[in-house]
């Protein structure tokens, strides 16, 4: 069902190639203006994951279409920035090649793990872990910095690439904990 929240995900997954777009610009022409530009839309669709869900939350919104959409969002613009900003934009620094690599990685194991769960089992509810909203708040944050071009880089590179691996361990535990529950039933 296609509500408020749901909406206003839709609108941050459109911001993303305009994010992109933004980014490549300025890397071709260095036009400050359209780094801060980019900045602003980066930090538009942040906002708008925030605001999604409080929305979700107070006015009891929550929809299993919602439940995929946002994280999918989220996905979508923090793997779209961590890619583009690896390579070299303009004056900004350039995040090192493993950080997509780590985050991309992450994400595909959890998606597949989160596929074989579904098959095996026969249902799926996705639920963030504190671990992994830790990760994706430094994963964002290490984008505005870079993009923002602020000193300091690698204290938040080096906590989202921890909080990055923390949490993927603590998915790949829950799913072999899923496994093993169900693993009874299915045995029969």
């Amino acid at each position: 069902m296609l509500n408020m929240p749901n909406l206003i995900t839709l609108i941050r997954i459109a911001l993303i190639p305009c994010f992109v777009a933004l980014l490549l610009r300025y890397r071709e022409s260095g036009g400050e203006a359209l780094r801060w530009w980019a900045v602003a839309a980066f930090a538009a669709a942040m906002a708008s994951d925030g605001l999604d869900g409080l929305i979700a939350r107070l006015k009891n919104r929550k929809t299993l279409l919602g439940s995929y959409l946002d994280p999918l969002a989220d996905k979508l613009l923090l793997l779209a920035a961590v890619v583009v900003l690896s390579v070299r934009m303009g004056r900004l620094a350039k995040l090192p090649s493993w950080f997509p690599v780590l985050v991309i990685s992450r994400d595909v194991l959890i998606a597949l793990g989160s596929l074989l769960v579904h098959m095996l089992t026969g249902s799926l509810t996705p639920r963030p872990s504190a671990a992994g909203k830790c990760a994706t708040l430094l994963q964002m944050t290490t984008v505005v910095w870079v993009l923002c071009g602020w000193p300091h880089l690698a204290v938040f590179l080096y906590a989202a690439s921890a909080f990055t691996v923390i949490s993927g361990v603590g998915y790949l535990i829950d799913g072999l904990r899923i496994l093993q529950r169900s693993a009874p039933a299915a045995g029969g």
